[in-house]
């Protein structure tokens, strides 16, 4: 299998490193100012999956200088705000036969993809397991709460194609599954990454601090009552009938794994970079509003982390 990985960070390092050494062919694009850092193309990733270094077929900041034009899959890992950008760069090279499988976080970029490209290439993969960089195309996994879940969310592409790339990935090393109700399965990501990701960030703790504190509990649970309101008025299908179906389903299942875990928004606020807030409490916002809905703590969070955004550490 032929495979791009658009964004050498925190999950796309993961994907590359796998994949390669699963003896796929592999490329990748990252930003120019992490090239030189690179040595000899060489990816790793190190931590709860084990040990894993491989050696890329080629990485390059822009598709321009790729050698190949032809591949199975790309994977997109950029962040939400530079969904658009990369979108546009990608489409040439996403033809006939490729899938787009957007790796993200967040609301929007299936969205912002079918803009440019055709829906029947696209597949939504709901990624839950936390990796940060250590250096440019090094990084640790640090937990998995969950399967990498891939999909096509409107059911337009060939199942079996889809099925086989999952395999693939499966079989590279990274837990996978596919489920023609991702799009659903990625809502359950936005909840979890809504209530914990913004706080974390702000108060400079672990979800396991967040989870295990009364006050903090009572925050997470009026976001997560917020979005399923929003959804309703949507008629988003999430899988839970009621947010305290969901409520209690996060605190029983989804903390435990993922207690000593701190947020990629905390690090992204640390290192002094853009955080994804747009396409989580910030789109709840804005979807909220379209339909003149109130949603006051995710529009305090949205604006907590704009006002983190602006400070230097």
């Amino acid at each position: 299998m032929k495979v791009l990985i658009y964004g050498l960070g925190a999950v796309g390092t993961v994907f590359a490193t796998f994949l390669k050494e699963k003896g796929h062919t592999v490329y990748a694009i990252t930003k120019e100012k992490y090239l030189k850092k690179i040595n000899e193309n060489t990816v790793c990733a190190k931590g709860i999956w084990g040990e894993h270094t491989a050696k890329l077929d080629g990485i390059y900041s822009s598709v321009k200088d790729l050698p190949e034009k032809y591949f199975d899959a790309v994977v997109l890992t950029v962040k939400s705000y530079d969904t658009e950008t990369a979108v546009k760069d990608l489409k040439n090279i996403v033809k006939e036969n490729t899938f787009l499988i957007l790796a993200q976080n967040g609301y929007g970029n299936y969205e912002t993809a079918k803009k440019y490209i055709s829906a029947k290439n696209i597949l939504l993969a709901r990624v839950i397991f936390g990796s940060k960089v250590l250096k440019p195309a090094c990084v640790e996994v640090t937990v998995n709460a969950d399967d990498v879940v891939i999909g096509q969310p409107e059911n337009l592409a060939d199942e079996k194609k889809v099925k086989n790339i999952v395999e693939e990935i499966k079989n590279a090393g990274i837990p996978a599954r596919y489920s023609p109700e991702v799009y659903q399965i990625l809502w359950d990501k936005i909840l979890y990454n809504c209530a914990l990701n913004p706080l974390g960030a702000i108060l400079e703790c672990s979800y396991g601090d967040l989870a295990s504190n009364e006050e903090t509990r009572r925050i997470m649970n009026k976001i997560i009552i917020e979005i399923f309101k929003t959804a309703k008025l949507h008629k988003i299908k999430l899988r839970w009938k009621t947010a305290k179906e969901y409520i209690d389903f996060f605190y029983s299942n989804l903390i435990p794994p993922t207690k000593d875990h701190f947020p990629s928004m905390y690090y992204d606020i640390k290192a002094g970079k853009k955080t994804e807030i747009d396409a989580l409490n910030g789109a709840v916002v804005k979807l909220a509003k379209e339909k003149k809905l109130q949603v006051p703590v995710n529009e305090t969070i949205t604006r907590l982390i704009k006002f983190k955004e602006t400070q230097k550490i």
